[in-house]
C-alpha cells in the first residue's frame, strides 16, 4: 500500500484494519503510530505507571492485530474495542494490585527538562495523577476517558459496558472528587484565584 504520509490521515481506523488483515504491513504500522499513544496514555493515567502501562499498551494492539481476520464492520470503532480492551487489561492489573502496598510503588520517572515551566508541567501532571489515584477504579477510568481521552459519553457507555447516565454520574462524582482533591493545592501548582 505504501501511500504518502498525508493520505495516511484520511484512512479510517477500520479501513486500515481491513488493509492489515487482507495481508498489507503498511496499514498495521500506520493504525499502530495512530493508536498507540492514545492507549498508552490512557493506561498510563488509569494505572500510574509507564512500564505497566506499556505492556498493556503493547498486549492491547496484539489483540486488535489478531481480531483483525474476524473484524465485523459496522458492529464497533476500532477506537471503542481497543480502549475497551485498555480499560479491562488495566482494571485486571489493578486487582491484582490490590494487594500491594502503596509505598512499595515507585514513582513514575522524570524525564523532563530543568526549565522552570516543564517543572511546573510535571508538579501539576504528578498532582493529577496523585489525585486520580485517589478515584475508585470506575471513576478513574470514566474521568481519563472523558476528561483526558476527550470521548463522548455514549462512546464511554460502550467501552465500560454502563449506561450513559452511569458514565454521567462516574464523571460528575470523579470531577468533584478531584476539584476537592486539588483545591488546596492551586497556588503550589501555579494557578492563581482570579
Amino acid at each position: 500500500m505504501d501511500m504518502p504520509y498525508d493520505a495516511q490521515e484520511e484512512v479510517p481506523d477500520e479501513a486500515l484494519l481491513v488493509l492489515y488483515a487482507n495481508g498489507d504491513p503498511s496499514a498495521a504500522r500506520i493504525l499502530t503510530l495512530r493508536m498507540t499513544p492514545r492507549v498508552f496514555s490512557h493506561a498510563y493515567r488509569v494505572l500510574g505507571d509507564r512500564a505497566e502501562a506499556e505492556d498493556v499498551a503493547q498486549e492491547a494492539l496484539m489483540r486488535l492485530w489478531k481480531i483483525a481476520p474476524d473484524w465485523r464492520s459496522g458492529e464497533a470503532k476500532v477506537t471503542t474495542w481497543l480502549f475497551r480492551v485498555v480499560a479491562n487489561l488495566c482494571t485486571d492489573r489493578l486487582r491484582k494490585r490490590r494487594g500491594v502496598d502503596l509505598d512499595t510503588v515507585p514513582e513514575p520517572e522524570d524525564d523532563t527538562a530543568s526549565a522552570a515551566d516543564m517543572m511546573q508541567e510535571r508538579a501539576r501532571m504528578d498532582a493529577l495523577q496523585q489525585a486520580l489515584g485517589t478515584l475508585s477504579d470506575r471513576q478513574r477510568q470514566a474521568v481519563v476517558l472523558r476528561h483526558i481521552e476527550g470521548l463522548g459519553n455514549p462512546e464511554i457507555a460502550e467501552i465500560m459496558e454502563i449506561s450513559v447516565e452511569a458514565v454521567e454520574s462516574l464523571t460528575a462524582r470523579g470531577k468533584r472528587a478531584l476539584a476537592k482533591v486539588l483545591a488546596g493545592r492551586r497556588e503550589e501548582l501555579g494557578y492563581s484565584d482570579g
